[in-house]
């Protein structure tokens, strides 16, 4: 099995998704989708952009390579009545089933950054986007001492090494990659704009118990939490996460808000 398939078909991200709802509306409010617009958004999960995109009236596809997301995001769109918001299977890599400048707006938020081959990713990306539009990524930021890329930093130290020639995810949170990646798929140096923003995890709920969601339902927290298990680490591991949770928590003891810094990336095609 595709090995990025089965990270994100592991656990349950759409338990993750709830908390991620308020500032996903945020970002697509911020970004003028409106009706009449063709939306792409890439590794969508179960529509946490994708829906505000279609609330305001753009017709949207949402791609991702877990199944068990695509049919939450299916089930969203009915809910809603949305039958401007369709979802489907797909790789971020090789997006076969979309024409060439087909859309207005590719939104990727937290989702193309994991798919292998980048450099692939970047130039399917532009192939499908109209002159005139835009790519906006949200990539989380090796190094960072927020939350996610904490975690993703803390959860590596107790897994084994990846396989050799892996590109790690983060390294799409590094602007001279972003534009050494966007560069080689024909995008002009001054089309291409980063800049660092703020993304707010929002849980009604102790710090601890937004733990356990990363710990039960985040792919790449499972895996670590098994490995540590295997070594016999796995109580160090939950109070290493522990710490970081409580320390950026501004909530209160009994709700969680915890902001994390990302690099936004428009890019003007």
């Amino acid at each position: 099995m595709n090995a990025n398939k089965a990270l994100w078909e592991k656990g349950d991200f759409t338990r993750l998704a709830a908390t991620m709802r308020e500032s996903g509306d945020e970002l697509i409010a911020g970004l003028d989708v409106r009706p009449g617009m063709d939306v792409l958004d890439l590794g969508c999960g179960d529509g946490t952009t994708a829906v505000p995109s279609a609330r305001r009236g753009a017709k949207v596809r949402g791609v991702d390579i877990a199944s068990n997301l695509v049919a939450a995001g299916q089930a969203r769109a009915r809910a809603e009545g949305l039958t401007n918001l369709c979802f489907q299977e797909g790789d971020a890599a090789s997006l076969d089933v979309i024409a060439d400048q087909s859309v207005d707006l590719v939104v990727s938020i937290f989702g193309a950054m994991f798919a292998p081959r980048p450099f692939d990713v970047a130039r399917e990306m532009v192939r499908v986007t109209r002159p005139g539009g835009r790519i906006v990524m949200g990539n989380w930021i090796p190094g960072d001492p927020t939350l996610v890329a904490s975690i993703l930093k803390i959860s590596a130290a107790y897994t084994p090494p990846p396989p050799e020639g892996f590109i790690s995810p983060v390294t799409w949170g590094v602007e001279a990659n972003v534009r050494e990646r966007f560069g080689a798929a024909g995008v002009a140096a001054e089309r291409i704009q980063c800049e660092r923003a703020t993304y707010t995890f929002r849980y009604p709920g102790a710090p601890a118990a937004f733990l356990g969601l990363f710990r039960d339902y985040y792919g790449p927290t499972m895996n670590a939490f098994e490995a540590a298990e295997r070594d016999g680490r796995r109580a160090d591991l939950q109070a290493e996460l522990e710490q970081l949770f409580e320390s950026q928590n501004r909530g209160d003891a009994d709700r969680t808000e915890i902001p994390a810094a990302y690099l936004k990336v428009t890019v003007s095609t």
